[in-house]
């Protein structure tokens, strides 16, 4: 069973790039009573991942796979318990009982992982299982920062595209890690936002692209002789780009998220959280020249998270049931519970409510 999800994950990196599927979008929002707030979309469109949320114990031990195909990599033990998302033992994106976010986007066609040496074999990890070890062990991002260096991160599969991730604590503290010709690269993520390749710099530099982007109408103006007004509301948000590449849905992202007003508490920032990433999914549809190869699922978006890193609590949806779900992790004893996974959907159709009459 192992294999067969360290396989899946594979393909995702490896024919995504080819699909435009992995579409991953990130945003950062923040309540007037002082929640730090993540949300992402995580997308995949050549079939139902049948995802997990898993619970992980304190004194949880792993071992990394390696290139080689062995699982004889670093071991590291989980310090904190947490809650993640997706695979059988890879996390894609979770939250630890100290209030540590993680998560795991695509990368491609862009960075470099360290050549992978067997001589450091104890101190190496494979990139899917980074997320695992950063949220068992570490509290903040100044203690995920200083560890990096003892860590090597490869891909245990020549074939695979590069990750990079996000890393997030409830401080309100945000990082994009990146590896870039072997090294790491960590980037202040003071905007909060992240999608995809080229690399978090290239995205915060093509932002300039979109100086004339502002929330509201602009005023009807002259237009040499001619008199210009709107046809509708919305005239400042002319020239957001509407497609799915990363490039583009970064723009969009950031402006929906600067754009947001503040909101007053933390419940109602997760369902603003929400609603933006509504905005971010992806129809099955737009990634298939050839309409017989479309899977039979909902969206190419599979599921969906928001993170309440202040009040420690995990909140999702999915392409087959829209109803906000919450993991509470304060009512987790992650010193007695026991390792565990847990399928996101019981039932792979939407729920359908009849409307009742008097």
């Amino acid at each position: 069973m192992k294999t067969k999800i360290y396989n899946l994950l594979m393909i995702l990196a490896i024919v995504g790039i080819h699909h435009q599927a992995n579409s991953c979008t990130g945003i950062t929002l923040k309540s007037q009573d002082g929640a730090n707030i993540v949300a992402r979309t995580i997308e995949w469109a050549g079939w139902n991942l049948s995802s997990d949320y898993m619970v992980v114990p304190r004194g949880f031990e792993r071992q990394s796979r390696l290139p080689d195909g062995t699982s004889d990599g670093m071991k590291y033990t989980a310090l904190y318990g947490y809650v993640g998302l997706s695979g059988e033992d890879y996390v894609l994106e979770g939250l630890n009982e100290m209030g540590l976010s993680a998560g795991l986007f695509y990368f491609p066609k862009t960075g470099s992982y360290p050549k992978y040496d067997k001589k450091y074999k104890d101190m190496t990890i494979s990139d899917t299982e980074f997320v695992s070890w950063i949220l068992g062990g570490f509290e903040t991002v100044d203690e995920v920062i200083d560890a990096l260096s003892g860590v090597r991160v490869v891909a245990t599969d020549s074939r695979g595209e590069n990750l990079h991730w996000r890393v997030a604590d409830r401080n309100g503290r945000q990082i994009v890690i990146e590896y870039m010709n072997g090294l790491p690269m960590v980037y202040e993520n003071i905007l909060g936002v992240l999608t995809n390749a080229p690399e978090y710099t290239w995205h915060i530099k093509n932002l300039n692209n979109y100086i004339n982007l502002v929330p509201g109408d602009i005023s009807k103006h002259n237009f040499g002789n001619m008199t210009l007004s709107a046809f509708g509301r919305g005239t400042g948000l002319l020239g957001l780009p509407g497609d799915m590449t990363p490039p583009s849905r970064f723009v969009r992202a950031a402006f929906y998220q600067i754009s947001s007003p503040e909101l007053s508490n933390a419940d109602m920032a997760v369902n603003q959280a929400f609603t933006i990433m509504e905005a971010m999914k992806i129809p099955i549809g737009v990634q298939f020249n050839d309409k017989s190869q479309m899977p039979d699922i909902p969206s190419a978006t599979q599921w969906t998270t928001v993170t309440d890193m202040t009040n420690n609590i995990l909140y999702y949806t999915t392409m087959y049931n829209p109803i906000i779900r919450k993991i509470d992790l304060n009512k987790i004893n992650f010193e007695t519970v026991k390792y565990q996974k847990n399928v996101l959907d019981d039932n792979k159709t939407r729920p359908i409510l009849d409307v009742e009459f008097n």
